[in-house]
């Protein structure tokens, strides 16, 4: 197994803040890019801010920024400008998530930046978009799930519409700015030339819900909550069991379908015309969901999942955050430990999210401070002795 990633090389200045263009970072950085987080020399990265933390550390800021290095820079100030273009000057990738325009303003838009560096490769995560009719509203991930008809579509029929408690949009995002991304440095390896890279946090939440734009325009129907039914599959769906812990059930074909049926001791129910097919269950759907409601509350989870593990059907415990920690396989293959921060002690999270044979994975070694590597990266990037970083840091600049 070789320790080298396939971005290895590939260096990234990263000027956004947040969740989605860091997720965009940390994926680069997952498959072995270099990561410089250029931040607000006083506050960092609002992220720093969030909830929950340990003593003092944010635990969403430490899983999307572990391993990556820290740089303040006051980007307001145009000295601070001047560095960070210079910094660009040397690099393959920016990221950025301001509001569209404020890099021109600033004097850090594509254009200006490909003149020292044809090669750049300018990913740049807003609300909605470089272009159109509200590329200037701000946006957050909120937003995006609801702009997007996401929220209208998810929860129950009584319920509200709602967001997921959880930064969906944004991660979305940051892992399609980091698709982009690639593209683009893939592109630029044929043709030499960079390429600017526009992620609108609501679009690619938009395209995982795109078949109910399609059913709307060409049924004129619109897609209502329904829970935990797709609509699509019958019988679909989460269940409580006899013990009061909870398990899906996907028999999205007709193959499982025929399984799950014969596991509950119904095998003779597919026979009927009621429920032959999948779309003669989806209309007869009430029905369907109560024989498999009233199986599976009449054992043990533990139960029902090796009955159905028995008859082959696509079924799952529903885990909470101790189940997921504790299991073998997450263990094995998915959770990873940040090292190197005695503030966090052992920690898990999830790693990169794919696997490549030739390639064992990143070791996330600690959680940078603000500032912490602006010595060290401007020394040696920019060439900045010791009294003019101390300088520069005695006025504001950039901190150390």
């Amino acid at each position: 197994m070789g320790t080298t990633g396939p971005l290895a090389g590939v260096k990234v200045i990263e000027l956004g803040t947040m969740y989605a263009a860091p997720t965009a970072g940390r994926m680069l950085r997952d498959f072995g890019a270099e990561v410089i987080k250029v931040e607000d020399p006083t506050s960092g990265d609002y992220a720093r801010q969030w909830i929950p933390q340990k003593d003092g550390l944010s635990l969403g800021f430490s899983r999307l920024n572990a391993g990556k290095r820290s740089v303040g820079i006051d980007l307001r100030n145009a000295e601070g400008r001047e560095l960070v273009k210079r910094l660009v000057a040397g690099a393959d990738v920016v990221i950025e998530s301001f509001r569209p325009g404020r890099l021109e303003e600033w004097g850090l838009g594509f254009e200006e930046l490909s003149k020292g560096n044809p090669g750049l490769v300018l990913a740049r995560v807003s609300g909605f978009g470089q272009t159109g009719p509200n590329r200037l509203l701000p946006g957050f991930g909120t937003v995006a799930e609801t702009a997007s008809g996401f929220a209208n579509i998810n929860g129950w029929p009584e319920s509200p519409p709602t967001s997921p408690p959880f930064g969906f949009a944004d991660s979305i995002a940051g892992l399609s700015a980091a698709m982009g991304v690639s593209m683009a440095l893939y592109k630029r390896e044929k043709t030499g030339v960079g390429e600017e890279v526009d992620v609108a946090l609501y679009e690619p939440l938009m395209f995982i819900i795109g078949d109910m734009f399609l059913k709307y325009t060409a049924t004129g129907e619109i897609q209502q909550r329904i829970g935990n039914a797709t609509g699509a599959a019958s019988p679909r769906g989460i269940y409580e069991t006899a013990d009061g812990k909870f398990l899906s059930i996907a028999a999205s074909n007709q193959t499982i379908a025929t399984r799950l049926f014969a596991a509950m001791g119904k095998a003779d129910v597919i026979q009927d015309p009621r429920y032959a097919t999948n779309a003669d269950r989806l209309r007869n759907n009430d029905e369907v969901q109560k024989m498999v409601i009233d199986w599976c509350g009449s054992m043990p989870r533990a139960e029902v999942l090796a009955t159905l593990g028995k008859f082959e059907v696509v079924s799952a415990a529903v885990n909470d955050a101790s189940d997921v920690v504790q299991d073998p396989h997450f263990l094995e293959r998915t959770l990873v430990e940040i090292t190197g921060n005695d503030v966090l002690g052992k920690v898990l999270m999830p790693g990169p999210v794919l696997h490549m044979k030739s390639y064992d994975g990143p070791v996330y070694d600690g959680v940078p401070g603000i500032g912490e590597h602006t010595a060290e990266i401007l020394s040696t990037e920019l060439s900045l002795t010791p009294e003019h970083l101390a300088e520069l840091s005695g006025r504001g600049v950039i901190s150390m």
